[in-house]
Parts: structure tokens; C-alpha cells; sequence
């Protein structure tokens, strides 16, 4: 199947966010920065499941869409603030309950012990008031991470199944693949 760059910019029909384009496992893993035995081990336990192909046995990839990349990263923040996995879990199971465009307005808080969803200023200003140590992760900036990230990595269109190359100016074996088709 021939390999077809993946559009770069807004002017295009398929940005990396798009449901249009989904991810295999090391393609999620390097946008979200985790490893694969943590991305699979999410999976099996129902953390964080792939939404546009599960694994069906042996030899079959999971393929990731971009909302599913970016929880996972939401969750590699939350786990590294020592956030315990329960919180985490309610955390992504009110994420998983907001359309999709509305994640980018979201700052996630937390204690340590909760995590709370903000959605304006003025509710963050609340949970700081409260005197205790929080800290925040705004969704909205893991968003643009996780969108720059999967420009550079290759993707799959979900419709025709057709693979996208990402740009990565330093990958020179991608540019001459690009050259060579």
C-alpha cells in the first residue's frame, strides 16, 4: 500500500486530530511518552482502550485515535504527580463523558488525592483558595503536544486503511521513501 505524507496544516481535510486518522501502539507510545508494556498493560485492564481497533489475538494491532493518545498522556502526567490509579481512573472516565472538542478547555486539578475538572478561571482560582498543594495539567496544552508530536509520526487512515507519513525534517529514510513513491 503506498505511503502518502500526512497533511501538516488546517488548510488540509486530515489533521492528526482528526477521526479519520488512527494510531498504532509505538506511534501512541512516542506521542505519549510512555512505554509499550504500559500501553498494553492499559489496554488489558481497561484504562485506556484503544477506540478505533481493538487487538483481536494474536499478530493484530491495536490501532489508537488521537482522543485515545491524549488521555494517555493526561494520565502519564497524573501517574508522575503520584496521582493514585483510582483518581486516574475516575479522571478518564469524566474525560471519556466530554465531546471532544470541548477537552481543550478543560484544566485538570489535583491534590494528590482527587482530581478535579475545571472548566473556567474562576473554579481553578476556588481549589487554590482551599490553601492546599495542588497542581494542574490543562488539557488544551497536552492537546497541542500530542497534535505537534503526531505531525512528525506515521498515522492510518481509518477509512481506507491507507498509511500517512508524518514530516519529520530529520527523518532523511522517510523523505527519500517520499521521493522514491
Amino acid at each position: 500500500m503506498p505511503m502518502v505524507p500526512l497533511p501538516a496544516g488546517p488548510q488540509d481535510d486530515v489533521l492528526p486530530s482528526s477521526e479519520l486518522v488512527g494510531y498504532r501502539g509505538p506511534t501512541a507510545c512516542a506521542a505519549a511518552g510512555i512505554t509499550y508494556r504500559q500501553l498494553d498493560y492499559w489496554a488489558r485492564t481497561g484504562l485506556v482502550e484503544p477506540s478505533v481497533r481493538a487487538a483481536q489475538g494474536s499478530g493484530t494491532q491495536r490501532l489508537y485515535a488521537f482522543r485515545d493518545i491524549l488521555v494517555l498522556k493526561v494520565v502519564k502526567r497524573l501517574l508522575d504527580a503520584g496521582v493514585s490509579l483510582q483518581s486516574i481512573r475516575t479522571a478518564v472516565d469524566h474525560l471519556g463523558q466530554r465531546p471532544q472538542e470541548a477537552l481543550p478547555d478543560i484544566t485538570l486539578m489535583s491534590d494528590g488525592a482527587t482530581v478535579y475538572e475545571c472548566v473556567s478561571g474562576h473554579e481553578v482560582v476556588e481549589l487554590l483558595q482551599g490553601g492546599q498543594g495542588i497542581f494542574g495539567i490543562a488539557v488544551g496544552a497536552v492537546w497541542r503536544e500530542v497534535e505537534a508530536t503526531l505531525t512528525r509520526l506515521h498515522g492510518e487512515r481509518t477509512d481506507t486503511g491507507e498509511n500517512l507519513l508524518g514530516f519529520d525534517p530529520s527523518d532523511e529514510l522517510a523523505r527519500r521513501r517520499n521521493r522514491a513513491v
